[in-house]
């Protein structure tokens, strides 16, 4: 399977991290930070049997994508295991998710994600995978004590490959 995700600024990823961290101190699961994967927001997951294809795919959509704002407004779970920030699906996400959909699906031989599909995507950046339930009860509280809506900004795109996980290719943003 491969992924092209959206990644932060250093003040932006620094926040996700922090929690990340503070997580991983309180409950003891080490899930996140043992796999040392940046802070993001998946916008596509799909499976190609060729590399060349989803490098293909992910050369094409780099020139429609620019730098943008998201607003992280709540916390929030995929049950029973993963903890999550939610970001305000804006203009600037859709925009992002609707192309990259239509050149992902323009390749007969990709198949996409149901879950990142136009309408059945969820944006948002995980925070705690893995979790027991009194885990995520531990993180909630965290959660409950540190956060804040705030503004994060998205400066970069990235190609990666999972099990196990390995970027592609990164391109900056402008």
């Amino acid at each position: 399977m491969y992924l092209i995700s959206l990644y932060f600024d250093e003040k932006t990823e620094g926040r996700f991290r922090s929690y990340i961290n503070q997580i991983a101190k309180t409950t003891g699961n080490n899930a996140m930070t043992d796999r040392n994967i940046p802070p993001h927001i998946t916008v596509s997951a799909f499976h190609a049997y060729k590399e060349e294809t989803a490098l293909e795919i992910f050369r094409s959509v780099i020139p429609e994508i620019t730098e943008g704002e998201v607003q992280f407004v709540s916390v929030g779970s995929f049950f029973p295991q993963v903890l999550f920030a939610a970001p305000v699906l804006n203009e600037y996400l859709y925009q992002i998710s609707t192309s990259i959909y239509k050149e992902v699906t323009r390749c007969e031989d990709v198949m996409v994600g149901e879950r990142t599909r136009p309408f059945a995507w969820m944006p948002h950046t995980t925070i705690g995978r893995e979790l027991s339930q009194t885990q995520l009860i531990q993180a909630f509280e965290i959660m409950q004590k540190q956060f804040s809506p705030f503004m994060g900004k998205v400066v970069k795109i990235g190609l990666a490959k999972t099990n196990p996980y390995m970027d592609i290719g990164t391109f900056v943003l402008k």
